[in-house]
């Protein structure tokens, strides 16, 4: 029960941040191309978060990095933020929202073979048989909203996409032994700091042509959320759930965001429940609970 107590918050935590990333599909979608580009967007999205970190940071004692993981930061950085989201926001703009998430579903596979090998954390039946009813759930019902389409058009988009899941994955396993030494607001802002640094070049040019004063406020109200939520907040639950609980029950959260994105749909009377729905949440939480059975047993 004690444990159960202690992870909860975690738990709580990467709920959240799977709420904020399933109703990101389609808020960032409707950003691209039509008023900015992908890596527009990007710029504004790491940009706003650095800013927003080194204001919240500056209230409260400074923390010292050592320089050794001052290193590991910047490595982590590439991954998690450069690479990770250029790679998100190229592809999402070339495939569709299904697609996208379809491709998503893999993230904790990659995130359980990457700890294996990189945190040694062991390859259980529960975790494996976890993964495989959580994935069932979340590919149910992602086809029940659209059919999967990996057509000609789609093939660069879709490919990107997986390099962002396995981006994503990495930096997950890697940022892991960081947030156990550091506050999650330390390590959040050297990491879209450094981020920041990688994703100026390739941004920048993009950014100062774009036309600002085409924008609606609509529009500017979706940037918005994918600064303060999806970036900012999304990212500083995640990785404060490191804290409590391993990447592989981490990633494994991802399986709600159909579940989540589904909940929001039939709540704005866009979608109704149904056998399929009660079905599919059955196995995306028996999946979930059984990644993490270690971590959550009373």
């Amino acid at each position: 029960m004690q444990t159960a107590r202690k992870t909860l918050p975690a738990h709580l935590a990467i709920i959240g941040a799977n709420l904020i990333y399933g109703l990101n599909y389609v808020i960032a979608k409707g950003i691209m191309p039509d008023y900015m580009a992908p890596r527009t967007i990007i710029l504004f999205r790491v940009a706003g978060a650095t800013l927003v970190f080194w204001i919240i940071t500056s209230f409260f004692k400074k923390e010292k990095v050592a320089r050794k993981d001052l290193l590991k930061l910047l490595l982590v950085s590439f991954f998690g933020i450069a690479l990770n989201q250029i790679m998100f926001f190229e592809g999402l703009n070339l495939t569709t929202p299904i697609n996208a998430s379809i491709i998503m579903v893999g993230t904790p596979i990659l995130v359980l073979v990457f700890a294996h090998f990189i945190l040694k954390e062991k390859l259980t039946g529960l975790k494996l048989a976890g993964i495989a009813l959580g994935s069932s759930g979340a590919l149910w019902l992602i086809l029940k909203n659209g059919d999967i389409s990996f057509s000609g058009g789609t093939f660069l988009g879709n490919l990107f996409i997986l390099i962002n899941a396995s981006s994503y994955a990495l930096f997950l396993v890697l940022i892991k032994p960081l947030m156990q030494k550091y506050s999650a607001l330390t390590v959040m802002k050297w990491v879209f700091t450094f981020g920041l640094i990688y994703v100026i070049p390739v941004s920048l040019p993009l950014a100062l042509n774009t036309n600002y004063a085409a924008i609606p406020f609509n529009i500017w109200m979706s940037v918005t959320y994918v600064v303060l939520f999806t970036t900012v907040l999304a990212y500083l639950l995640n990785n404060y759930s490191l804290k409590l609980v391993s990447p592989t029950v981490n990633s494994s959260y991802i399986y709600l965001q159909p579940f989540l994105a589904t909940v929001v749909a039939m709540a704005a009377g866009k979608d109704a429940l149904t056998w399929v729905e009660v079905v599919a949440a059955l196995l995306i939480f028996t999946g979930v609970y059984l990644v993490s059975r270690r971590e959550i047993i009373f």
